[in-house]
């Protein structure tokens, strides 16, 4: 009797495995299986039971080093606020969308690339927090969260905004500073609920002519992008009250800032500016805060707090 080779032998037993069903896993599927077999995922595992025996409105899952979400959580129908801040999440499982009731999300400080199309279905969705991620993108479909009222976006990597934004008819506080953000849509022009918009340290050097749509605008910040002249728009948003346009490039100020009535703090400093349109002086309740600029010294004396 002749003795199979090990070449021949090894080659019966892979056909053999590959019969039987048993594929080889994949780096991702170990990872996967992995990442269900921690101890911090089998705790969220027990807390969504528990939620779901209790029919409980909030879950917190936060630090757990959770790398995926259970998919039990799309059972959570009565869900209200979900809280999975501080994990190790590079995505959001596709039954979060199964969470209609809910109204608070936070997915700060995770790892995150991307949201699902899934977050669209979030109808009654308030506040969505996502600080501190690796976003490069939103989804289209962020633009059907029709109730929501704050989209917190700080310290991630995106490069636009989609147009869909301008669909958010709630929206009153948007945050997205500390991205890579070199130009706004022209339909931001749409949020006329908008009373907050900051977005201090991006890559902006111009802002849409739509801008002077925001009319119920009260706070912009624009600190530390690449401006080098502000439009004269801004000088038509009526209910501003606060606007800082420091670390910019700045030369000279629109003399339609003289129309805001409501100004109470613009904060100019380290800019290149070297006079100050007369028209500011009509505005009595205003602060001014100027340093770092070669305007004349009785100018900086006179707005130095």
């Amino acid at each position: 009797m002749v003795a199979a080779s090990p070449f021949v032998y090894f080659g019966v037993q892979h056909l053999a495995s590959q019969e039987g069903g048993n594929q080889p896993q994949t780096v991702e599927n170990k990872q996967e299986q992995q990442g269900r077999s921690t101890p911090g995922y089998i705790e969220a595992q027990r807390r969504i039971q528990q939620a779901i025996d209790t029919q409980a409105t909030d879950l917190n899952l936060t630090n757990l080093s959770l790398t995926q979400v259970p998919p039990e959580i799309g059972q959570l129908s009565q869900l209200q606020s979900l809280d999975l801040s501080g994990n190790q999440l590079r995505q959001l499982t596709p039954e979060i969308g199964q969470l209609t009731q809910l109204q608070d999300l936070f997915l700060t400080q995770n790892q995150l690339e991307s949201l699902p199309p899934e977050i669209g279905q979030l109808s009654n969705l308030e506040w969505l927090q996502a600080d501190g991620n690796q976003l490069s993108r939103l989804p289209k479909e962020i633009g059907q969260l029709s109730n929501l009222e704050m989209l917190w976006l700080r310290r991630n990597k995106l490069t636009h905004l989609p147009a869909e934004i301008g669909q958010l008819s709630a929206l009153a506080d948007l945050e997205i500073m500390d991205n890579q953000l070199q130009t706004l849509p022209s339909e931001l022009g749409r949020l006329t609920q908008l009373q907050s918009l900051k977005v201090q340290n991006n890559a902006l050097s111009s802002l849409p002519a739509t801008i002077v749509q925001l009319s119920s605008l009260k706070l912009l910040d624009l600190d530390n992008n690449q401006f080098k002249a502000l439009p004269s728009q801004v000088g038509l948003l009526n209910n501003l009250e606060t606007l800082d346009l420091s670390d910019n490039q700045l030369k000279e100020l629109p003399s339609e800032l003289g129309q805001l009535k409501k100004l109470q703090l613009l904060v100019v400093r380290d800019n290149q500016l070297h006079r100050l349109p007369p028209e500011m002086t009509k505005l009595p309740k205003l602060r001014m805060f100027l340093s770092g600029n070669p305007l004349p010294r009785e100018i900086l004396e006179q707005h130095s707090f």
